[in-house]
């Protein structure tokens, strides 16, 4: 016995059939009509669609040489496992992550040898600055943060990062949309017209970065990108003379899951720059080979803030080296609830405005 061919509409993912008074096929739940030719073009498209190929070499860093570690040492934090590197001139005291109390542990050791490292641009100066600049102007913000919000500790950390790099070759398709409204004195219509665009090509990427430590919070880390890559240079150890240095504990092989969601969203996104004249794009399917993958072992610059107000701890970061600055803010409750309340009360005004404007013009 022969299988049924059941076919879905495009446009709202109901089932079609075949309507013998149009002589077409159409969607009782959205009205949408079709040419049978249409939809087995679309399926035969659906079926040589490849899946993605996204395979990495991901073997980076180099080995360390002969006395190139000495005077480097070992901090482990008690309280969330964060472990870093020092120099014999830094006298780490309290982790940078969570502002608990570390531990010496010993001279450093295992790991592998950065490839590159971006060295530091800005000073704790600049560090302070930022913070200032980023908690001015905030509406929300409780009016003695500012002069209650003690800093703990300003640490520059060398944060470890996975730079990705490849070529793609793209097929995606895109379901695209026309909407048109217009009204009579009794209702108002509006016809959404659906589209399949289809588009295919060959993309590069280079350097793209995922963090290699589970102790900072990847949105925080992806927040002050991006990093001058052209300003990198090969890895020494001098460039850690005070600074701490962050032990990678997620590796390059664990990181590829991020990274393939990063190229596949970036992929999607840039084709779908080349989609014009419609009113709205979203991405029905894709598919992405990668050609050459590899990934190399680098050391970013970040200054670490953390404060605590009212009992809270925060925790700031800012790009060392350009100096763009992120960290979440407490709210204070009473002005946020005014704020509701007069954004609820200016609706109601534009909502009564548009209703009277209808009965005026006999919409109504």
């Amino acid at each position: 016995m022969q299988n049924m061919q059941e076919y879905k509409c495009p446009c709202c993912g109901g089932a079609i059939a075949f309507d013998s008074t149009i002589q077409k096929m159409k969607c009782p739940y959205c009205d949408s009509e079709f040419e049978m030719e249409t939809l087995q073009a679309m399926d035969e498209q659906l079926k040589e669609g490849k899946s993605d190929s996204m395979e990495w070499e991901t073997k980076a860093g180099g080995e360390w040489q002969e006395g190139e570690t000495d005077g480097l040492s070992t901090y482990v934090c008690q309280s969330c496992g964060g472990e870093i590197v020092g120099d014999a001139t830094m006298a780490a005291t309290k982790c940078p992550f969570c502002d608990n109390p570390v531990v010496f542990t010993g001279k450093f050791a295992g790991v592998l040898r950065p490839d590159l490292v971006i060295p530091f641009k800005l000073d704790k100066k600049a560090a302070k600055e930022g913070l200032m600049k980023h908690i001015s102007g905030k509406r929300l913000l409780p009016k003695v943060f500012k002069d209650q919000n003690h800093i703990d500790e300003i640490k520059g950390v060398y944060v470890p990062f996975w730079l990705f790099d490849t070529d793609a070759d793209a097929q995606v398709s895109y379901k695209a949309a026309n909407i048109r409204t217009w009204s009579d004195s009794r209702y108002i219509y509006t016809e959404t017209r659906y589209f399949l665009v289809n588009r295919g090509g060959s993309i590069g990427f280079e350097y793209i970065p995922v963090d290699g430590s589970s102790k900072m919070p990847d949105d925080l880390m992806e927040s002050i990108e991006p990093f001058d890559i052209s300003e990198a240079v090969d890895f020494q150890t001098a460039y850690l003379a005070g600074y701490l240095a962050n032990k990678y504990d997620v590796t390059a092989e664990e990181s590829i899951d991020r990274v393939n969601a990063r190229v596949k969203r970036s992929t999607e996104e840039a084709f779908a720059e080349t989609v014009k004249g419609y009113d709205s794009v979203n991405v029905e399917n894709s598919s992405i080979q990668f050609r050459g993958g590899k990934a190399q072992y680098a050391l970013y610059p970040v200054w670490l803030l953390n404060t605590t107000w009212n009992g809270n701890q925060y925790l700031f970061a800012m790009n060392g080296q350009t100096g763009r600055f992120v960290g979440d803010l407490p709210i204070d409750q009473s002005a946020a609830t005014k704020w509701l309340i007069g954004l609820t009360m200016l609706m109601s005004a534009v909502s009564y405005g548009v209703i009277w404007l209808l009965h005026l013009f006999g919409v109504l």
